[in-house]
């Protein structure tokens, strides 16, 4: 019983697991992924809270 509940739940996950992988390599999510990468690389309009440290 044990080996059958550990079996469900293994396909269970597994089918989960290639849902988020074609959700995500989907071509609709491709914009939106994009301007998630670059948004470290976009400059801030405002100065930083955190004073500088003086050593």
């Amino acid at each position: 019983m044990a080996g059958t509940i550990g079996a469900i739940v293994t396909v269970v996950f597994f089918v989960i697991f290639v849902a988020i992988v074609l959700w995500a390599w989907s071509g609709r999510r491709k914009k939106d992924f994009d301007a998630a990468a670059n948004l470290p690389f976009e400059e801030e309009d405002t100065p930083s809270r955190i004073p500088p440290k003086h050593d």
